[in-house]
Parts: C-alpha cells; structure tokens; sequence
C-alpha cells in the first residue's frame, strides 16, 4: 500500500510532528476517500506557536524591521503565490470539494491582498494633535495589537486566511493559524511560500486540529492579544466568550441568511442568474449566499419560471473539471444538516420547485456528498427555513408587494452579512440599500468582493471589518504620546 502524505504543523519556521505523536485523517469530497494524514496538535503545540510568536513580536527580528521593510515581505509573498497559485487551488479541491474553476480564480486573486496590504504597510501615519495644554507636545503613532491567532474555516481557506494574514503582518503583528481540519492543506502549503519569502520564524505559525483542542488553547492564552475568527455563528459566540475573558480584541465575521431582493423594473435575465450565482456558485457553502430570494409580486410567476430553468441546467461532478457547475458537500455533518433542512422546509409546507434530496449517479463519482441544487416556493419569512443558514445548495423564494414590504423582510433576521438589489432606478437602489441592515449590499450585481473595500457584518453576523483601510486598523492600536517643553514641573497635587 502506498503511504499517505503526512502533514506537521509549522512552529518556529520548523515542520514538526504534533507532541503526542497523533495524526487525523483528510478526506477528499468528490472521492470519499482518504488522501492525507495531518498533524493532531496539542494545546502545548498551540502554546509553545504562541511563545516563538509572542518572542518575534517583542524581542525578535520581526520586531526590529521598519514598515517598509515588512511592506516589501507581505509583498513578495504576493509574488510567490502568484506563481504557486495552480498548485495551491488544486490542494483546495482536494480538501474541500469546491470547483476548481472558483478556487483557482480565489488563488489568482489572493496576491492582492499582499500588495494592498504591503504597500499599506508604512502608510499608515500618527498625528500631532494641537494639544490644549499649554507646552506640551503630543502625538499619536499605531503601533501591531500583537499576537494574532487567526481561526480559518472550511469553505475557502487562503481567500479567507489573505483577509487575516495580509493587514496583520503588514500592521507588524506575528501569528498562529488555525485551519479548519477539514481543510488544512493549503494553509500548510501556504507557510513554504512564507518560509521562501524570508520571515523570520516564528513571525507566522500554524497548529492543525481540532477546535477543542489547538483552537481552544489558542483563545484562552494569555498573551494572544487578537483573535480573527470567521465561522459559524455559533461557534463564533463561544469565542467571544472565552476571549472576552482576557479582554482580548475579536474579528467576528460570522453567519449569513442574505435576501436578494428583484424588484419588479429589474432586467429579469441578470437578476436570474445573480439569484444563481448567490446561492448555487460553492454549492451554496458560503456566509454570503443569497438564500432568500425576494421576488416582486408583478414579475413572480415569470422570474420563477426561468430561475428554475436555468438551475435545471447546472452540471453537477468532478469539481476538478472545468466544466462542472455544482460540486458535492464539503463534510459529511454538512451534508446531513443540508438534507435535514430540506425535510424541515417541506414539513413546513414549502413547495419543491427543484431538487429536493440527495444526489446520485455516474457525474457524482464516488462521493455520497451531493444534493441537488434545490429551490422552495410558497416560502414565508417565519419558517426556519427562511431564518436559519443552511450553507448549502437550497433556495427559498419569497413574493412580496411593495419596497417597504421588501425591506421589512430582509431585516426581519437575526443575521446582516450581505444583501443584493436588482432595479433599473437608482432611486429605489440608494433608498432600498441605505434601508437594509446590512454590511455589504450589493445592486445589480453579487458576491463581489475586493481587498479595498470593507468586508464585515451587522448582528449576529459579527463585529469588526475585513480588507481595506479598516482591515487593517483592526490589527494595530493606537498610542497617546504626551511630551512636556515646561522649564519647570507643573504643581503634583493638580491634574492638567
């Protein structure tokens, strides 16, 4: 039998077997099979990852490089992983399941981040305050929030880890990864660019496992000053709760249950497939899908007709094939929780449109992760299965009369990640995305995302913003410095 490969964490610039010596199992989606073994960290893994981080940070080579010195580091990261990116997309498949066709198009995209970010990297200026205190000088500098334990999820790996990694080594800050164990290959792939680019170890980490075991470890400890999470809600809640225990500064960027809103004047072939790009595109597996699809009462029963349609027509397979629409589920919990929703939507009287079920046949391989790209009509906003994410491939489709019934509809949620508008009025598009709660809404167009622009949700969606110029203040902290030009010290007893 031939080995499978085996996968250490990376400490200390150094590739090193998991403590106690355990491994766990990465299971590719399309062929249900096992193809890799990757390192079970220990919380004394996470821990020691911590201490050469923290050592880098305040003693280290890290700590005593200018901006501009990083800036051209986070830079030429950027230029191997451009170079590396078919490599890096195709570990994604492997782990994950998603279309090669997106992960490549991610990859490509990812040296971005490190040139935004690392051009930012000594931009970022302090300001003389014309203080109102009389021969006194002061000023502000930003100076890394410091070590960052950045916890990775499974959909999109290095997208999501370039929102992270890029702004915190640009703002100066050193780090320990946490990759989801779903999908952890590409993130350890990533650390032989960062070791070729010339950081110094230590200045970037990666524990793999298990949540309660590394990723446990690496919120709880005490000289982890940040923690970038995106994942579940859930999941997200508990963090803040246990980082709130050492006061630690969180990135939440959390669950989603996104309307996408056609209005009656919009241009019905556009707004069908952005309603398909927003939920079918990754099988439906991202926090941004636009699984509610608000139709207006004038145009339902023709924009429904064509919807289903064209989903009728995606190509579900090998997602390694480029010409493949539809890729199976990630893991095997995924896939039940999809296929549960499904029977709480018809237990609730949604009618199947589309779908409905698990998939099958030769264009699924061996996988038993697929279900059928799935739409619900007769779907109103109080069934679970309008109020609860399902990341998946489901769809459910509500009518609505008026823009304000519109707009009541899309906030009436707990989540605020993304919302989308079709309209040909400009009027109705300001009006309708200043109404929604949202963090990003899109009009005529979804799921675009850019390194500019910040990224980020309302509720329980999550706290702080990613990419941008706010992404990367989330990495530093800001410092008053006060300077006395008085010839003599003011009276002790009074405060100034």
């Amino acid at each position: 039998m031939t080995a499978l490969p085996k996968f250490n964490a990376y400490i200390n610039g150094q590739w090193v077997p998991p403590s106690d010596g355990r491994y766990f199992e990465t299971v590719n989606p399309y062929t249900s099979k096992v193809w890799a073994e990757v390192a079970r960290c220990t919380p004394e893994d996470a821990n020691r990852a911590v201490e050469v981080a923290h050592a880098q940070l305040t003693t280290g080579e890290w700590s005593k490089l200018n901006a501009t010195q990083r800036g051209a580091l986070v830079h030429k990261l950027g230029d191997l992983i451009k170079e590396n990116a078919q490599e890096l997309a195709e570990y994604e498949v492997r782990d994950n399941g998603k279309l090669l066709n997106e992960m490549l198009a991610q990859c490509n995209y990812l040296p971005q981040w490190f040139y935004y970010y690392g051009g930012l990297a000594d931009k970022i200026e302090g300001s003389v305050i014309p203080i109102d205190k009389a021969e006194i000088f002061n000023f502000t500098r930003h100076e890394p929030i410091g070590v960052v334990a950045a916890i990775t999820p499974w959909n999109s790996p290095l997208l999501l880890l370039a929102f992270k990694l890029a702004p915190a080594l640009a703002a100066g800050c050193t780090l320990v990864i946490k990759p989801s164990e779903f999908t952890s290959t590409s993130t350890l792939k990533l650390m032989e660019l960062v070791e070729k680019a010339g950081f110094p170890p230590g200045v970037v980490n990666v524990v793999t496992g298990f949540g309660a075991e590394a990723g446990a470890a690496l919120v709880e400890h005490p000289k982890v000053a940040k923690v970038a999470f995106t994942g579940g809600t859930e999941s997200g809640a508990y963090v803040y709760q246990q980082a709130a225990k050492t006061l630690k500064r969180c990135t939440l960027e959390l669950g989603g249950k996104s309307p996408n809103i056609v209005f009656d004047d919009a241009v019905i072939d556009d707004a069908v497939k952005g309603a398909i790009s927003g939920i079918f595109a990754a099988t439906g597996q991202t926090c941004i899908a636009g699984s509610r699809l608000l139709v207006q009462d004038g145009i339902y029963d023709e924009f429904v007709k064509r919807l289903v349609e064209f989903a009728r027509s995606a190509r579900m397979g090998d997602p390694m094939d480029t010409n493949t629409q539809v890729g199976p589920v990630t893991t095997p919990p995924q896939y039940q929780k999809i296929l549960q929703y499904i029977e709480v939507a018809k237990s609730e009287g949604a009618e199947v449109l589309l779908g409905g079920g698990p998939a099958s046949g030769p264009e699924c391989g061996d996988s038993q992760w697929f279900v059928q790209p799935t739409i619900f009509g007769g779907v109103h906003n109080k069934m679970r299965i309008a109020q609860e994410e399902v990341f998946g491939p489901v769809l459910s489709i509500i009518r609505f009369k008026t823009d304000e019934e519109a707009v009541e509809i899309a906030n009436d949620i707990a989540f605020g990640l993304a919302a989308g508008v079709w309209t040909q009025s400009i009027k109705r598009a300001l009006k309708v995305s200043a109404a929604i709660r949202a963090g990003t809404i899109w009009v005529n167009t979804y799921r675009a995302i850019s390194y500019m622009s910040p990224f980020g949700g309302y509720k329980m969606s999550g706290l702080g913003r990613e990419n941008g110029i706010e992404g990367m203040k989330e990495y530093l902290q800001t410092k008053s410095v006060w300077i006395s030009t008085a010839a003599d010290v003011p009276n002790p007893f009074v405060m100034r």
